[in-house]
């Protein structure tokens, strides 16, 4: 680590209290003092009072900083995912703050006071740490703070296009000092000078067919000489994400957890689904009761797809692979649902994968049509959101049928629940084959972050409008 990510890591820590004291302190003006002539105050508090109580407020916000791993001393990670983690710990640190007042109410008496300390925190902080980063930068493009490395390749041209990316962008903070082919006598001899001179900061080994013994012999080099060491990772580790090292009974064990919607990240998400679909289902609601309307007249039979004219109700796979009661909006000819996969199996027009895609279906109803082009027909999965069957955005939930003739890899998309949106529908909805959605769902899944959710769900109605997709 060097001295300047060191110096910066630890700045970081008082330069977040005081800028959520800033927030908490514009939150005061706002409220107290530009906003009166528009809704006076009925109880104020004196500026001394609050700044002790902003103070005690800053210093748990900092304390959830930590707990969500913005102070750790690592490398860089991408802005998106440190602006992640301060909204979720601001978010939590706010909620703290929110339980402590029900049990000293005379704290605050103004509610706009507690959100607007959360949402000027949030902006405060994030805008802080996109500076911190940018001035990062500048340094590195003066060479302050970057890596000097040696690299020691197995595999020439992997260790040619790194060297260029490293020379082409300096603001990822790497230096090339030299180049060799092999850890023998010679190499070892040039790099000790290398290190005792100061010249060397870091060695990285690239190849795959670099074998284990030698790889231990360079690690114990490079720790005898305090030098940081990295090599490309095997074929495993370049296949998942999210790996963890803990121990068992004093054994190293590396775990792949499956996605990023574990612990707080499941708990974020299903929250906001629930406040999301509350407030689209009251929104949509006129739009329900007219398609509603315009199927009883339009055709004979139910206002939703819920039951098969056998009695048996319609079922979609979900989490863990476990059937859900699904309904939606009947677009269909009374009791056409169920020859789907029987008598206009020939007709399907997706013979990439599992799925049953009819083109001018025959059994669509004129409303049917109108409601399927703009996706009114799925409106009513928002009371399976809000009940917990689904979630906003997710991998589209699939027939038990189709579900049967799934790959063992198709199967990832059960990790989490099945959505009304995706990063496939947003990517190409029925145009894209089986195995590209499948790509999709499941860098979805990897790559989770509630501001991808809000990606996805903001481009989901241009979509569906232009019927074109989004980059």
């Amino acid at each position: 680590m060097k001295r300047t990510e060191l110096a910066f890591t630890a700045a970081l820590v008082p330069f977040d209290f005081l800028l959520v004291l800033a927030a908490g302190i514009t939150a005061y003006n706002l409220r107290f003092g530009w906003l009166t002539d528009f809704r006076p105050v009925v109880l104020t508090i004196s500026f001394s009072d609050y700044l002790l109580l902003l103070t005690g407020l800053a210093s748990v916000f900092v304390l959830f900083f930590a707990f969500a791993g913005l102070y750790n001393v690592s490398g860089p990670r991408r802005l998106r995912i440190e602006l992640t983690r301060i909204f979720l710990s601001s978010s939590t640190a706010i909620m703290t703050a929110i339980a402590l007042i029900f049990f000293r109410r005379e704290l605050f008496e103004s509610r706009f006071i507690v959100l607007a300390v959360w949402f000027f925190a949030v902006l405060f902080v994030g805008c802080g740490r996109i500076f911190v980063r940018l001035l990062q930068r500048l340094l590195l493009k003066y060479g302050i703070g970057t890596h000097r490395v040696a690299i020691i390749n197995d595999d020439r041209r992997s260790a040619d296009k790194l060297a260029e990316t490293f020379s082409r962008f300096p603001i990822l903070g790497f230096s090339v000092i030299s180049r060799f082919d092999h850890f023998d006598g010679a190499t070892k001899s040039q790099l000790d000078r290398l290190a005792k001179s100061g010249q060397l900061d870091e060695i990285i080994v690239i190849g795959a067919g670099t074998d284990r013994d030698e790889l231990s012999r360079i690690l114990a080099f490079a720790r005898s000489r305090q030098l940081a060491f990295k090599y490309t990772a095997d074929l495993l580790a370049t296949q998942v994400r999210g790996v963890e090292i803990g121990d068992i009974a004093g054994l190293p064990v590396v775990e792949i957890r499956s996605t990023r919607l574990d612990g707080w990240g499941r708990i974020f998400k299903r929250i906001f689904d629930i406040i999301v679909s509350a407030l689209l289902i009251v929104l949509v609601s006129p739009i329900l009761i007219i398609t509603a309307i315009a199927i009883k007249i339009d055709s004979k039979g139910t206002i939703f797809f819920s039951k098969l004219p056998d009695g048996s109700i319609v079922k979609r796979i979900g989490e863990n692979g476990r059937p859900f009661t699904y309904v939606k909006f009947r677009s269909m000819k009374r009791d056409q649902h169920f020859l789907r996969y029987d008598e206009l199996a020939e007709l399907n027009t997706r013979k990439d994968g599992p799925l049953v895609k009819i083109k001018d279906d025959p059994r669509v109803t004129r409303v049917g049509r109108f409601i399927r082009k703009y996706s009114i027909d799925e409106l009513p999965e928002l009371f399976m959101v809000l009940k917990g069957d689904m979630s906003l955005v997710g991998p589209r939930p699939h027939l038990p049928e189709e579900v049967e003739k799934y790959k063992e890899h198709h199967r990832r998309v059960f990790t989490i629940k099945p959505g009304i949106t995706g990063l496939a529908q947003v990517s190409g909805r029925s145009d894209l084959s089986f195995e590209d959605e499948i790509r999709l769902d499941t860098y979805y899944i990897e790559n989770w972050s509630p501001w991808l959710d809000l990606s996805i769900l903001i481009k989901t109605p241009i979509v569906i409008l232009t019927r074109q997709t989004i980059a």
